[in-house]
């Protein structure tokens, strides 16, 4: 691969007007597309194999009327002070509003309170049920402005009007204060390289990449529906990778030309090893998203894939373009007025960075060291033992909108459990008596303790298949009504046994019960795939069994120390102003999954950059303690650069207004400090300087078995030094730098 991509970046570097121009066709071209079709995306679950799926795809076949898989709205009614809705004046203005909403765009019904029964005892609260005759993917703008011009309506005659439910939500938008982390990611590159073209060339490339990647997905949105956060993320992601990749090339092409290559020779030096570190590091992070797939969950699938497509473009980004830029920046990119004074003493040789300092004194107390930072990252892992994962409601909405307030005034009016009603569906196509079975159902959930109201059954045309709504007591995200789902649907065994009849729980509780569920027994399988995939992938790079295997623990102690500071702040409400949290709760279920997928890449990441400078200088005949040195000597710097980088892009994401975005944010910012800083910058050189020789080891046979990838670039140096004692010492003509 090595010899490969030495002679991809020497060509990039030589026709660097073609490839240039290539991008540009390909940017122009997913540019032109993404602006001229309309994007469709969705936040609605599909989890194919569970109770609430399979009835949600009965109703839509038996009760086509109900809309069973479309969005709601809970249009939610309050007197004024000293006033009742049950007056002639205030039912006769909220029918005249419930006529309106059954005329509104999309709704396919509407429940009117005073017949459906939703009007509080005391007769100062009610609400409307709307559903509409879509999914809340395709509920539209004009839908959303009738509902909010007709509570408008309501609020200038004297009530208070709120609304709740999946069709109040809006898509997500992409925000500029989410790339704030680009401008601290430059000011990084500029101290890094004390050069303005270095720091440049990293910004450029990415922000081609991500431009490139996110239209793409924006074109494949308008022909398959998409999850609203997959660009939000490919975003998130891609951008930070892109960087982090394209930092690590110039770094080394900017040694390759201090040891007086030429700039095209150093162009295909720094591609045929830091490229392909690159590569290696990018397929981990691929592998690691692309894996959420396994889950079967569309969501995830959609945010892992579009992430993943993100990375494999700033991967190729990295290999193409950047070289091609590199060919016009020529020697100008060592060029620089922005060093500091230290900087120019140390390349002077006079004294050492404070990344070979730090790796000094880690090896000289490896115990200490790695003792106190596998307690701090264990004490910050604490609170995770406390984790509780649910999915947004408007129970989670912030205090002042609209949703939490109809969720607020419901709970106040009627319950909890009436902003989260369960919908049983006694399927009877096969018992000798489908009116006995549904009566059976109803006098079953009628005796269950926590269940506060349930409706008559309603069949279907054929009589075969009844609705039953049943309301619990509790909240829909609260353990109580976990148990009781889980209760109804142990005593539908029996009822099956008795009548022939099943009895399933379906509705957007008992869906977000089963969610959680899922990913919860997805989340230890998806792991041990994951890490299994990336361990063999890590034994090609390194060719030994410790390394990698040092490299998964320490990624596991990463994502718990990370998974502590989410429950701290997002769920006990640690510091919740600091970070703009404005309501705690159970952390998103996704969450959990999706950071172990992407913690464990960008770990990986770190890992490749840092030991494979270690492994290379081993390689070539140093001591492994002067291997730890060497690596930190030559990546300390790049590492500290990339992460404080990633962690800038990622903690811009902290400003967005979604609670599942703001928590990935914060959660990801605070793996990549703890993986880059505490474990890979301090535990690993610990654990380097305990294990010596051993580190490098591998087995005979498993030797023999693994093909030698050459990742540090050995046998492109020997190839080198060969064909160059061949050729008489001469060099490939040199490119003048710095010309187009």
């Amino acid at each position: 691969m090595a010899t490969f991509l030495y002679r991809l970046g020497r060509f990039s570097f030589r026709r660097r007007r073609l490839v240039l121009m290539l991008w540009i066709a390909v940017l122009a071209a997913v540019g032109i597309g993404a602006a001229s079709v309309s994007a469709s995306t969705s936040d609605a679950f599909a989890i194919p194999g569970t109770q609430s799926q399979k009835a949600l795809d009965l109703l839509e076949k038996e009760f086509p009327q109900a809309s069973a898989d479309g969005a709601t709205a809970r249009v939610v009614f309050e007197a004024p002070d000293g006033r009742k809705l049950t007056s002639a004046a205030e039912k006769s203005e909220i029918e005249s509003l419930v006529t309106e909403l059954k005329s509104a765009s999309q709704v396919a019904s509407v429940t009117d309170p005073y017949t459906g029964g939703t009007v509080s005892k005391d007769g100062t609260i009610a609400y409307a049920q709307v559903t509409y005759s879509v999914a809340q993917a395709d509920v539209s703008d004009a839908a959303r402005t009738d509902l909010e011009d007709i509570a408008a309506q309501g609020e200038k005659a004297g009530l208070a009007v709120s609304m709740g439910g999946t069709a109040l939500n809006e898509q997500t938008e992409q925000s500029a204060t989410e790339l704030i982390g680009i401008a601290i990611a430059a000011v990084a590159m500029v101290i890094t390289f004390g050069s303005l073209v270095a720091a440049g060339l990293p910004l450029l490339t990415a922000l081609f990449g991500i431009i490139a990647a996110i239209s793409a997905i924006t074109v494949v949105s308008s022909f398959v529906d998409l999850s609203s956060s997959t660009s939000t993320l490919a975003l998130m992601l891609g951008l930070a990778v892109a960087i982090d990749y394209a930092l690590f090339i110039v770094s080394r092409y900017r040694g390759e030309l201090k040891e007086g290559h030429e700039p095209e020779e150093a162009a295909g030096r720094a591609l045929g090893t830091a490229g392909s570190a690159v590569v290696f590091a990018g397929l981990t992070v691929v592998i690691a998203l692309a894996g959420l797939s396994v889950i079967g969950i569309r969501m995830l699938t959609d945010i892992g894939v579009g992430a993943a497509f993100a990375v494999v473009v700033a991967v190729v980004i990295a290999l193409t373009l950047l070289p091609a830029m590199l060919g016009f920046a020529g020697t100008r990119i060592t060029a620089g007025k922005l060093k500091t004074r230290r900087r120019r003493a140390e390349e002077r040789g006079e004294g050492e960075a404070l990344g070979v300092r730090w790796a000094r004194f880690v090896l000289r107390n490896p115990v200490k060291v790695l003792a106190v930072s596998v307690a701090g990252l264990l004490l910050l892992a604490i609170p995770a033992l406390s984790l509780q994962l649910g999915m947004p409601t408007d129970a989670t909405a912030t205090p002042d909108s609209t949703q939490r307030t109809a969720y607020d005034t419901i709970t106040d009016g009627f319950g909890p459990g009436y902003n989260g009603p369960l919908t049983v569906v006694v399927d009877a196509r096969t018992s000798d008596d489908p009116k006995a079975a549904a009566d059976d159902a109803v006098t079953l959930l009628d005796g269950l303790p926590d269940v506060a109201s349930v409706s008559p059954a309603t069949f279907n045309e054929s009589g075969d298949v009844a609705l039953i709504r049943a309301v619990p007591g509790s909240s829909p995200s609260g353990q109580e009504t976990v148990d009781l789902v889980t209760d109804i649907r142990d005593r539908g065994a029996a009822l099956r046994d008795e009548t022939g009849a099943e009895l399933m729980v379906t509705g957007t509780t008992a869906l977000n019960i089963d969610i959680s569920k899922k990913l919860s027994d997805a989340l230890l399988p998806y792991l041990c795939v994951v890490v299994g995939l990336a361990l063999v992938l890590l034994m090609l790079v390194f060719r030994s069994i410790l390394v990698p295997v040092k490299a998964a623990a320490g990624f596991l102690l990463s994502v718990l120390a990370t998974l502590g500071v989410v429950v701290a702040v997002f769920q006990w409400g640690w510091l919740a102003d600091v970070f703009g949290v404005d309501q705690t709760g159970p952390i998103v279920s996704v969450l959990p999954i999706f950071m172990v997928g992407v913690v464990f890449g960008l770990a990986m990441d770190y890992q490749v950059f840092l030991v494979t400078r270690m492994r290379e200088e081993y390689v070539h005949g140093a001591d492994p303690k002067e291997a730890v040195i060497a690596g930190f000597r030559h990546g300390a710097r790049v590492v500290t650069a990339a992460a404080v980088i990633m962690i800038s892009v990622f903690a811009g994401f902290l400003f967005s207004d979604t609670a599942l975005i703001k928590s990935i944010g914060l959660g990801l910012a605070s793996a990549v400090l703890f993986d880059a800083f505490v474990v890979r910058m301090t535990i690993v050189p610990a654990v380097m300087a305990l294990l010596g020789r051993r580190a490098w080891s591998l087995p005979g046979r498993l030797d023999r078995l693994l093909p030698n990838v050459d990742v540090e670039g050995e046998r492109l140096r020997q190839r080198l030094e060969k064909a160059k004692d061949i050729e008489g010492s001469e060099d490939p003509q040199p490119v003048p730098s710095g010309r187009g």
